[in-house]
């Protein structure tokens, strides 16, 4: 079950209306606030202010150690544990093995990155909040919830009517 949460929502119709109202939240202190959106709105991790991913050092890692294990996986059976020699053909032919370790490379790379994403944005999550039914198709949010630092119901809504939200809700216990 998601850990449920009060809070604040600020709601708005126009996507480079909330761009701005979330890059001066965060100029104004706040941290632990969300941007709900219907569709990508560029520039919004900027104004939210969320770090890059981790999730492109786990794929190069775990593409670097598909590679090598692909590799070495080849050359225990055809060197090591079942030794045959083929016209000739030496028992470590990378030339033959590129095919099998680009498949292995790719598959610990996706496996992993897909892993990671699951991990590192907590899914799955179960009962989400509704907010508003409209953020789904033409509405936006910001979201600031109740264990924001200095959090305060009046200031918040006080601010994001100040930013210019069309509509406040108070979310208590969602």
């Amino acid at each position: 079950m998601a850990k449920r949460q009060s809070g604040v929502a600020g709601i708005w119709s126009d996507d480079e209306k909330i761009l701005e109202a979330a890059a001066k939240m965060r100029d104004a202190g706040y941290k632990k606030f969300d941007a709900i959106t219907p569709f990508p709105v560029h520039g919004m991790e900027e104004a939210v202010g969320i770090k890059r991913s981790g999730i492109p050092y786990v794929t190069f890692v775990a593409g670097v150690t598909g590679c090598c294990l692909g590799l070495y996986m080849q050359y225990w059976m055809s060197a090591v544990s079942w030794p045959i020699n083929v016209g000739g053909k030496p028992m470590f032919s990378i030339p033959a093995f590129i095919p099998v370790t680009f498949e292995i490379t790719i598959l610990f790379a996706a496996l992993f990155s897909v892993g990671a994403m699951f991990f590192l944005n907590g899914l799955p999550k179960v009962d989400p909040p509704i907010i508003d039914p409209d953020l789904t198709s033409h509405k936006f949010a910001l979201w600031v919830p109740d264990d924001e630092v200095g959090y305060s119901v009046e200031k918040v809504e006080a601010f994001l009517k100040e930013l210019g939200a069309e509509e406040v809700k108070r979310m208590a216990e969602y």
